[in-house]
């Protein structure tokens, strides 16, 4: 599958994701009513969100011009791992699990790893992979890591260590 292809798809399905996880929030009223699950929610919401921006400028930019994706990569990626740093800062006291804040850890760095590869693309070079390649692997994480939450707390009435 070509790069350009893989965007479209991938920033599609974000979206839809997006979506869904607007519909359970919906569904789940009761979770609004705790500030530290309300904050869990948009750490959800934008492990969906910024990784369909990402894909989107992606399109854009792509291998023709690679600072129309690049510029907006590290700068999406800093306002995620800001977001997911606050949140993982307050969660401490809150009583969010551990697991929950590991995960949300995992954003961090991933998100992390995305500026730098958006800031220094030559790092991809010893792994045979372009770039933009290389930003694709790691917001597959983080959707991944979304859906890890995602899941935590559907599975669960009571979410416990």
């Amino acid at each position: 599958m070509d790069v350009s292809t893989f965007y479209a798809l991938f920033s599609t399905t974000c979206f839809a994701l997006t979506g869904l996880w607007w519909n359970v929030v919906r569904a789940r009223r009761d979770w609004s009513s705790d500030p530290s699950m309300r904050r869990t929610i948009g750490g959800i919401y934008l492990s969906f969100l910024l990784p369909a921006l990402m894909g989107l400028f992606a399109q854009v930019g792509g291998t023709e011009n690679p600072i129309l994706w690049r510029a907006p990569f590290v700068v999406i990626a800093v306002v995620g791992g800001v977001s997911m740093l606050r949140l993982v800062s307050r969660s401490r006291g809150d009583g969010t699990t551990r697991a929950v804040r590991w995960t949300q850890a995992g954003t961090i760095l991933v998100y992390t790893a995305t500026a730098v590869i958006g800031v220094f693309p030559q790092i991809a070079t010893p792994l045979g992979l372009a770039p933009i390649q290389v930003e694709a692997l790691l917001l597959i994480t983080l959707v991944a890591l979304g859906h890890a939450l995602v899941w935590r707390y559907l599975v669960t009435e009571q979410v416990e260590d």
